[in-house]
């Protein structure tokens, strides 16, 4: 029976993983899977109830991010001639597969194939807690 729920839980990650294959995270956003208990992380992060209530934090996991923030061009010549390929940015601090803390103010939440998910701009995110194995 346990073998059967690890399949099941591996086919629906699978399905997930490949509809938000369709989904291109633009700038400094990122997509974020939000959890269902926010009061304590996997590594045993509590978060106060009164400040949870007063500021609106959410966490969830980060499954997608935007290609970070656009820097100018240093060639010479004029801005609006440039292709988008010639486009360079700073990446973000965050990772896919981050657990991040944000401003549920800031986000957007959207629905996608029924699931709910926020679209956050990074300056909203107040902390990461990140696996590194």
């Amino acid at each position: 029976m346990n073998h059967f729920f690890f399949v099941f839980l591996q086919f629906q990650s699978n399905r997930m993983t490949t509809q938000l294959d369709k989904i291109i995270v633009v700038g400094d956003r990122v997509l974020i899977k939000p959890n269902d208990s926010a009061d304590r992380t996997k590594s045993g992060l509590y978060l106060p109830a009164g400040y949870q209530d007063k500021e609106k934090i959410q966490s969830g996991y980060i499954l997608k991010c935007g290609p970070g923030y656009p820097l100018p061009s240093l060639d010479e010549g004029e801005s609006w001639n440039h292709s988008s390929q010639d486009m360079h940015y700073m990446p973000l601090q965050v990772q896919p597969g981050d657990l991040a803390l944000f401003l549920q103010k800031n986000a957007i939440e959207i629905k996608y194939n029924n699931d709910k998910y926020f679209i956050v701009p990074q300056n909203a995110i107040l902390l990461v807690e990140r696996d590194e194995f």
